[in-house]
C-alpha cells in the first residue's frame, strides 16, 4: 500500500511540474511565437523582457500594488482577527461572514462591481482602484491563516506577564507579536501573492497606467502568442523556488558562521 502510494505521488507530482518542462524551455527558444519543442536556444526574449518598457512597467506595477495591499490588508486584518477570534460582540457572526465573502463570490463578479463602484468614485484605471480592490480579495484568507493562528496561542503567557506588571502595550510587542511572527509573515506572504497574482479585477479596472503583469501576459497570449510570456513565467517560477530555499540557505550560512566563529575562538 505504501508504494502505492508513493507512485501515485510521484504521478501527481510529474502531472503538477510537467508544464514547467514546456514553459522553461520555451522562454530560451528562438521561434517568433511560443513553440514547443524550440527550433533553437537563445536568450533574445529574456533581453527583450529587462529592456522592453512595455513588460518592465505591468512587473513594478505588480510588485507595488502587491505590496501596498499587503500593508493595507494586515492594517486591517490584525485587528480585525483580534476582534472576532477573542471578543464577543452583537453582530459577530455577521461580521464573520462579510470577513469570508470575497472567497464566496466569483471574481467575475466582484470585478464588474468594482468597476461600476470604483468609476462612480474614479478610481478605476488608479494604482489606489486595483490596491483597494485587491486588499478586499486578500483580506479573507489572511484572515483564516491570522486566526487559525491565533486560536492556538497560549493566553497564559499574557497573562503571566501582566500578573508581572507588564503593561499591555509592553505584553503584546515582547509576547503575542513575537509568537504569531510566523503566522503574521505567512498572512502578508498569501496577501502578496493573492494581489501579485490576480489578473480577473485587474483586466477590468487596472488600465494602462495600473497595468499589472498578469493582465500584460492575458493581453500578450490573447494578441499574439509573445514568448516573452514564457520568460515572465520562468522567473516567477525560479523566485518562488530561491523563495523556498531562502530559509535553509539562511541556515546553512549561519552554521558555517557558527562552526567557524568557534573554530577561531578554539
Amino acid at each position: 500500500m505504501n508504494t502505492f502510494v508513493r507512485w501515485l505521488g510521484y504521478l501527481f507530482v510529474i502531472f503538477i511540474a510537467a508544464p514547467l518542462l514546456v514553459v522553461v524551455p520555451m522562454s530560451f527558444s528562438t521561434s517568433s511565437s511560443l513553440e514547443f519543442p524550440p527550433p533553437g536556444l537563445s536568450l533574445q526574449y529574456y533581453e527583450k523582457f529587462f529592456s522592453d518598457p512595455a513588460w518592465l512597467r505591468p512587473a513594478w506595477n505588480s510588485i507595488l500594488i502587491a505590496s501596498a495591499t499587503t500593508i493595507l490588508t494586515m492594517i486591517l486584518v490584525i485587528p480585525a482577527t483580534f476582534a472576532l477570534v477573542r471578543h464577543r460582540f452583537w453582530g459577530k457572526g455577521i461580521a464573520n461572514l462579510m470577513m469570508m465573502m470575497p472567497l464566496a463570490v466569483p471574481h467575475i463578479v466582484m470585478a464588474v462591481g468594482y468597476y461600476s463602484y470604483f468609476g462612480e468614485l474614479r478610481l478605476v484605471h488608479t494604482h489606489l482602484g486595483v490596491i483597494l480592490a485587491h486588499t478586499c480579495l486578500s483580506v479573507p484568507i489572511t484572515f483564516l491563516v491570522l486566526s487559525a493562528n491565533l486560536k492556538g496561542f497560549d493566553r497564559t503567557l499574557e497573562q503571566a506577564a501582566r500578573s508581572l506588571g507588564a503593561s499591555p502595550r509592553r505584553v503584546f510587542l515582547h509576547i503575542t507579536l513575537p509568537i504569531l511572527r510566523p503566522g503574521l509573515m505567512i498572512s502578508a506572504l498569501f496577501a502578496f501573492i493573492q494581489s501579485f497574482d490576480e489578473t480577473v479585477v485587474a483586466i477590468f479596472i487596472s488600465g494602462r497606467g495600473a497595468e499589472t503583469l498578469p493582465r500584460k501576459m492575458f493581453d500578450s497570449i490573447r494578441q499574439e502568442a509573445d514568448p516573452v510570456i514564457a520568460v515572465v513565467s520562468t522567473l516567477l517560477f525560479v523566485a518562488v523556488i530561491l523563495g523556498l530555499l531562502a530559509p535553509q540557505i539562511v541556515k546553512a550560512v549561519q552554521s558555517a558562521l557558527g562552526r567557524s566563529a568557534r573554530n577561531a575562538s578554539e
